[in-house]
């Protein structure tokens, strides 16, 4: 099998720690990001994608429902966890959360690495499929706060029903002690270091550019 080598790009250590991990879900190595609503999780998992070469992203986000913030585990097992650890590709179906309804089924295949990003991405029905965790280091109030400023006045009652559920998610399941890699954000870009879980990546850093996530 021919070798899995990122791009240049300025992830790159990180990137080559996580192409080099054993795979964890059939032949997939699966890498979970993880951390508050509003943490910066979607721009984080973008920007290492790039760095990975364009691997997929699996957005929790297109899992959970209205009804189901978290009660999507049993979903994502069938739809997606099961197919790819035989190594198979997976047919899931988004939600579409204007319509409230779930949308036309898309394709997942057995990726050498999938990342899969979303508050809830290091819960322990994941983490025994998971190649390592990372969670976004921001604090809860702070991330909360850029979600509420990015979604609007109109999603008040949403956010006031999502922080509850948040809480109540994260006092019976937490991901944080269980993560590998904690990610900072700084004013240029990113630092990681081991997590509260331990790992055996190296700790780094990373600077890239002025602009600092929103999502």
């Amino acid at each position: 099998m021919e070798e899995f080598r990122p791009p240049s790009h300025p992830l790159r250590r990180l990137a080559q720690e996580l192409a080099v991990l054993p795979p964890s879900l059939g032949p997939v190595r699966l890498i979970g990001i993880d951390g508050h609503a509003g943490s910066g999780k979607s721009t984080f998992a973008e920007r290492l994608a790039e760095a990975l070469g364009g691997v997929p992203v699996l957005h929790l986000d297109d899992v959970a429902t209205h009804e189901e913030l978290f009660g999507w585990t049993e979903r994502l097992r069938r739809q997606v966890l099961e197919p790819l650890s035989t190594g198979r590709a997976a047919h899931w179906a988004p939600y579409d959360w204007v319509e409230r309804r779930f949308g036309p089924a898309r394709v997942l295949e057995p990726v050498p690495l999938l990342l899969v990003e979303g508050v809830g991405a290091g819960r322990r029905a994941l983490r025994p499929h998971l190649a390592r965790l990372l969670w976004m280091e921001t604090p809860r109030t702070l991330s909360w706060g850029r979600g509420r400023n990015r979604d609007g006045r109109e999603l008040d009652l949403f956010w006031d029903g999502w922080e509850r559920a948040e809480l109540a998610h994260f006092a019976d399941d937490p991901s944080r002690p269980f993560a590998d890699t904690l990610v900072r954000q700084c004013g240029t870009g990113y630092e990681w270091t081991s997590g509260a879980g331990g790992t055996t990546g190296t700790p780094g850093s990373v600077t890239e550019g002025d602009e600092l996530p929103q999502a």
